[in-house]
């Protein structure tokens, strides 16, 4: 299991578009992917799980990875919070 912190940079936060590109990304994966805020955790493959946390722009989150493909997919989310949600 992969287990690391990211901090939301993205204008507005989670919404449906970024929300919609993490759900895509996360699908490509075999592994079990999790996003963790506060006492909530999530399934990263539904859009419904991650709008529910209410994640705004500064919050951090905790992302759990843990499967076949756990260190490929812990580097495409990386990616995409660091890449494209970046400022």
């Amino acid at each position: 299991m992969i287990e690391f912190q990211v901090t939301v940079t993205v204008e507005g936060g989670l919404h449906a578009r970024p929300a919609a590109l993490l759900v895509s990304r996360a699908s490509r994966s075999q592994s079990k992917i999790t996003l963790n805020k506060g006492d909530k955790t999530v399934d990263a493959r539904s859009i419904l799980g991650i709008m529910t946390l209410g994640v705004s722009q500064g919050d951090q989150l905790l992302i759990q990875i843990d499967g076949s493909d756990e260190e490929d997919a812990a580097a495409q989310i990386q990616d995409l919070f660091h890449q494209e949600f970046a400022g």
